[in-house]
């Protein structure tokens, strides 16, 4: 008993050039390594085998900006580290995305002082964050996941 037996005729199947494409996109994020505090050993577990981010298209985190579409920046960003920040995110190429995990890169956490950015939204525009201090490799998922549903919801107009 065949597949086209079981299926019987299925006929034209028929799709947005819109939809296809930020389906491609949410199956094919690639993040980059971008880990500045403790928020970064959650984001490395998130990777590992236990909640296997690999099942989202995310097989590794990448080195190199020119390779990645999402930046997770994880952890406190010193005002030293905020040009570089930057840099990188001004070489990461179009669509790109940008999630603030944690307290300490969102709104600066406990170090209210002169040598922390108290958010990172003042360097890059960020699209999601995640809260918690460090926030668990369950709730980085879910962040992922909440970009995803924004990323699938983009219309062509948006991408110019």
């Amino acid at each position: 008993m065949g597949v086209t037996q079981k299926l019987g005729d299925m006929g034209v199947v028929t799709l947005r050039l819109e939809d296809a494409v930020n389906w491609a996109r949410t199956r094919a994020m690639w993040p980059m390594l971008f880990g500045l505090a403790c928020c970064a050993i959650e984001m490395m577990s998130a990777q590992a085998s236990n909640y296997d981010m690999s099942r989202f298209g995310m097989e590794l985190m990448r080195p190199s900006p020119r390779q990645s579409d999402l930046m997770i920046v994880a952890g406190r960003v010193s005002r030293k580290m905020a040009p570089v920040l930057r840099q990188l995110y001004d070489q990461m190429p179009e669509p790109k995305w940008v999630l603030s995990m944690g307290d300490c890169a969102s709104c600066g956490g406990i170090f209210n002082n002169y040598a922390i950015v108290q958010g990172v939204d003042e360097i890059v525009p960020v699209d999601v964050y995640v809260a918690g201090c460090p926030p668990r490799p369950e709730q980085l998922i879910h962040g992922i996941l909440t970009l995803h549903e924004r990323v699938k919801h983009e219309r062509i107009t948006d991408w110019a």
